[in-house]
């Protein structure tokens, strides 16, 4: 399938396998899930494992397992970013062609934030301010994007290239997650993209690679995030989603109630199909707006 190649409508999942699901990434495959189902879509799941020295062996097969527990079909075979490395080589010729990219010789502390924090000030525009290896900087300003409408956020006005230029392609060769998103979401023809808030400026980049690369922009649902009852960031570590046996349909309860969709008191028993096919006819995604967080007890 080419980049711009669109057979119907469809959703995706797309987890790091750097540890087994959590509640956070469970509810938002969730929503996704049922928001696609909903609509008639496609639902594809996507591995994102371009970060090796992040990827725990084992932790993607333990993810499928938890999602094949809980009920959850996807469409086509699992895709795995690591598997696709020449559709990004292919992207960034491409950007470096249109002179959208460039070599950038800075290192995490020469700038003293993380590769992705924004804020770059374009020390290495006009070539590699010093020796060594370089990585791979998209030139944000040069392909300015407008607001756009947020399913659940509203209008979203975030100047990509005030926050810097990201890097499409580390220093250690490696590719970055704001290039490898973009190509696959218009490889695999992507309409609607359901995530959690905190990669809303993530968001301004990728629309901006979406124009550097002619790709059509999939519509966006930024989703608020799960949280602590106290507000502080939701404990991974503490909030795993185990498969164990008995425990499927009330796990599934759980998140539907945390996505506001208000499940039957009288099908927290019921078979985890049963739950699925109550909560598809059902999903109302504009119950979460308005929400700033969804606090997991």
């Amino acid at each position: 399938m080419t980049a711009t190649t669109v057979i119907a409508d469809a959703g995706r999942f797309a987890p790091s396998p750097t540890g087994a699901l959590h509640l956070g990434s469970l509810t938002t495959a969730a929503a996704s899930f049922l928001d696609a189902r909903h609509g008639g879509s496609r639902w594809l799941l996507r591995m994102e494992d371009l970060d090796t020295p992040r990827t725990v062996p084992g932790a993607a097969d333990q993810i499928l397992r938890t999602l094949e527990f809980l009920g959850f079909t996807w469409d086509g075979a699992v895709t795995y970013q690591s598997q696709r490395l020449e559709l990004y080589r292919d992207a960034i010729a491409r950007l470096e062609a249109a002179g959208l990219a460039y070599a950038c010789s800075c290192t995490r502390r020469d700038i003293g934030a993380t590769d992705d924090a924004g804020g770059y000030a374009g020390t290495c525009r006009s070539g590699p301010a010093k020796a060594g290896p370089t990585a791979i900087r998209f030139r944000a300003d040069l392909r300015p994007v407008g607001p756009f409408i947020d399913r659940l956020q509203g209008p979203v006005d975030i100047d990509a290239s005030a926050l810097g230029d990201p890097i499409i392609r580390r220093r250690d060769g490696l590719y970055a997650y704001q290039l490898a998103v973009v190509v696959d979401d218009a490889d695999q023809g992507i309409t609607d993209v359901v995530r959690g808030s905190d990669l809303l400026p993530s968001t301004c980049w990728q629309r901006s690679l979406q124009r550097a690369l002619s790709y059509p922009e999939p519509r966006y649902a930024h989703l608020p995030l799960v949280c602590e009852p106290d507000g502080s960031k939701l404990s991974k570590s503490a909030r795993g989603v185990e498969p164990l046996p008995g425990t499927a349909s009330a796990q599934l309860w759980r998140v539907l109630s945390l996505l506001r969709q208000s499940p039957p008191a009288e099908l927290r028993p019921a078979p985890v199909a049963e739950l699925w096919t109550w909560a598809i006819a059902h999903w109302r995604l504009g119950s979460l707006r308005g929400v700033a967080s969804l606090p997991a007890d």
